[in-house]
């Protein structure tokens, strides 16, 4: 703290004296990624509690994961990340635990979200959204059905310039894993030199890496068959119903976007607020109807409109079937060599 001047408020005759920290009391720091969150959250959120957002934004995880590294987490009270990265911060003791106590509004949340293999009884993270990576195609242009990984990694001849793939590092890799029966969490070195050969084929075939605006390519003709979070493929659908959404036979990696609050933070109490508020029905019904991600939030998928989960079909997908696929987990020591083997995917010619 930067000295210790006293700030003054008068009520009344009162004279109460507040530290610069009191002052600061009844604000919030979020860091989340841009649009995952309705635009007047801060101003609904104020108006429910008196407490003040400041809401920062990071475009992946690996950006405000070396924020939080490099400062303790300083600065930041909560975060919006996807589960591997909540689990290496818990590991790198820069969470707190989630005091459920505050947080009435996890009665709301689905039995199976609280059974998440990086979290199991939501011990620092509370999930935001849910859900699995697959094909994504125009089914008037792909002859039949695309029913496996490899139709993406060993595309047919007239598929060939017209694929993309997912550049961010573990679902790129995840492709690879689970076309070869192998768990999306592997880091043994002869199974990552394997996905990799198979990768560095795959991407001469490729039309490019693409992790914004491939279903853009799909609408537009440009692709027509690409790897694809399962709502970013419903922005497509929104588009043109000619595109489909399809889990391969092997499955697919279950990600889930999470929040967690800071050790650093100034002000746990108001950031649990804050977390409840987020698990509230309408807001779990907001994210689908605009980030058209499946949600966690039970009461917030129940209010939505049917007629969204017949357009939508992967909207339909209950939470037990979610539950049946792998999780990415935090990687630990073996992050060193999956790095490198995706950089080498990456450097390849």
């Amino acid at each position: 703290m930067k000295g210790r001047k006293l700030y003054s408020m008068v009520f009344g005759a009162a004279l109460v004296l507040l530290t610069p920290a009191a002052a600061m009391a009844e604000k919030l720091v979020i860091s989340n990624w841009d649009g995952y969150m309705p635009k007047d959250m801060a101003e609904k959120f104020k108006a429910a509690t008196g407490i003040d957002l400041e809401i920062a934004v990071h475009a992946t995880n690996e950006e405000i994961m070396g924020k939080v590294t490099a400062s303790g987490g300083e600065g930041f009270d909560v975060l919006f990340v996807s589960s591997p990265f909540a689990e290496a911060l818990n590991n790198l003791g820069l969470v707190q635990p989630i005091d459920h106590s505050k947080v009435p509004n996890l009665a709301n949340l689905y039995p199976e979200a609280t059974q998440l293999k990086h979290d199991p009884g939501n011990v620092f993270s509370v999930p935001y959204t849910w859900g699995t990576t697959g094909l994504c195609y125009r089914s008037d242009l792909v002859k039949g059905t695309p029913e496996s990984w490899n139709d993406l990694l060993k595309p047919a001849e007239e598929l060939k310039g017209k694929i993309t793939m997912l550049s961010t590092d573990r679902w790129l890799m995840a492709a690879g894993f689970l076309a070869n029966g192998m768990s999306v969490n592997t880091t043994e070195q002869a199974d990552l030199d394997k996905v990799r050969d198979q990768l560095i084929e795959t991407k001469r075939q490729l039309l490019a890496f693409d992790d914004t605006t491939f279903y853009s390519k799909l609408v537009s003709g440009e692709a027509s068959l690409v790897q694809a979070w399962d709502g970013w493929c419903n922005y497509g659908i929104a588009e043109k119903p000619e595109i489909k959404y399809v889990i391969p036979k092997e499955g697919s990696d279950l990600w889930v976007d999470a929040i967690v609050v800071t050790k650093a933070s100034k002000n746990p109490e108001a950031a649990h607020k804050f977390i409840d508020f987020v698990l509230n029905a309408e807001n779990g019904k907001w994210v689908v109807e605009n980030i058209m991600y499946k949600s966690p939030n039970k009461a917030g998928m129940e209010a939505v409109d049917k007629a969204m989960l017949t357009q939508y079909p992967n909207m339909a997908i209950t939470p037990a079937d979610l539950l049946k696929f792998e999780q990415l987990r935090d990687l630990g020591a073996g992050m060193k060599a999956f790095s490198r083997t995706v950089s080498e995917i990456m450097a390849a010619k």
